[in-house]
């Protein structure tokens, strides 16, 4: 994003019981008034979660970092990963699944959203933009 300005960026261990400090940051670095606010908590989360379930920031000494920009009121999200050896992350559309939703609700929630590799880590993104005609 041209001109993004950095809100904030936090670097939390892999393990299950972060997801929710990375939620809470979101929600802080936003404010409770952020017209995004909902949304980036839930993908957020989604986003940690899968960092957590299927990377190598899951193993002893993994991180994930999160990194929130704005723009014109436009917010990215970030979430930086070790990385795993699936070669892209793969969206699931199955609404009969038990798994496998995280991507499917980026996908539908966003305004735009992809990922890119840089050796083995893996960063996945989202875009929130000011005016939407987005679900939510």
């Amino acid at each position: 994003m041209a001109g993004a300005e950095v809100v904030g960026s936090l670097i939390i261990p892999g393990l299950p019981e972060h997801v929710c400090e990375a939620r809470g940051f979101i929600a802080k670095a936003l404010g409770e008034l952020h017209p995004h606010l909902d949304n980036a908590v839930l993908l957020t989360s989604e986003l940690v979660t899968n960092a957590v379930m299927h990377s190598n920031s899951r193993c002893q000494g993994g991180m994930i970092t999160v990194l929130i920009t704005e723009a014109a009121g436009d917010v990215r999200i970030e979430v930086g990963d070790e990385g795993s050896d699936l070669s892209t992350p793969i969206v699931r559309g199955d609404v009969y699944a038990s798994d496998g939703h995280g991507l499917f609700l980026v996908q539908t929630l966003s305004d735009q959203w992809g990922y890119t590799r840089h050796g083995k880590s893996t960063t996945v993104w989202f875009l929130l933009r000011a005016t939407s005609d987005r679900p939510g």
